[in-house]
């Protein structure tokens, strides 16, 4: 059997957000707020919507939330569970229109003890991956570098996003 070699992503940065992670749900603040691009909303849709993380794992790293205040994957209904999905594809077909990663980690971390930063309110990560995204720099230096400001990449992926309904 051929060994399995573990890919570590270091986020060292993020320890700003897990120090002091705000009060109240930031996923909940950003349903709310009429103000779309200050809080990084991408789409909403009745039952969900995708958000970027202001503490990315890499560039491009967007959230997708139902709209409701729910912590388990269980607890979601049906009408949640395919629009969750369909904004995770929306969001796939706009990085690779935008950003064109090479590959990208999905995934949820469900409860504190599997490292929800969140854990009353569900989200589903969308991380984009490119070859040696990963280098020393994490590791070394205790930082990571993020290839382009928060802003621009927001604009790019709203602009993608525009692009696929326009096909």
């Amino acid at each position: 059997m051929e060994d399995l070699k573990l890919e570590k992503i270091w986020a060292p940065w993020r320890f700003e957000y897990i120090r002091n992670p705000g009060s109240g749900c930031f996923l909940c603040a950003g349903w709310r707020s009429p103000d779309l691009q200050e809080c990084l909303i991408l789409e909403k849709g009745p039952n969900a919507f995708s958000i970027m993380n202001r503490y990315p794992y890499n560039n491009g790293h967007i959230m997708v939330a139902p709209a409701r205040h729910v912590g388990r994957l269980e607890q979601l209904d049906d009408p949640e569970i395919l629009e969750i999905n369909r904004l995770l594809v929306r969001a796939i077909r706009a990085l690779n229109l935008t950003l064109k990663p090479q590959g990208f980690n999905m995934g949820v971390n469900q409860g504190q003890i599997a490292g929800a930063g969140v854990a009353d309110h569900i989200h589903f990560h969308l991380v984009p991956r490119w070859q040696g995204d990963t280098n020393f720099m994490p590791v070394l230096g205790n930082i990571k570098v993020i290839s382009d400001a928060l802003q621009k990449t927001y604009e790019q992926i709203r602009n993608g996003l525009e692009k696929i309904d326009q096909t």
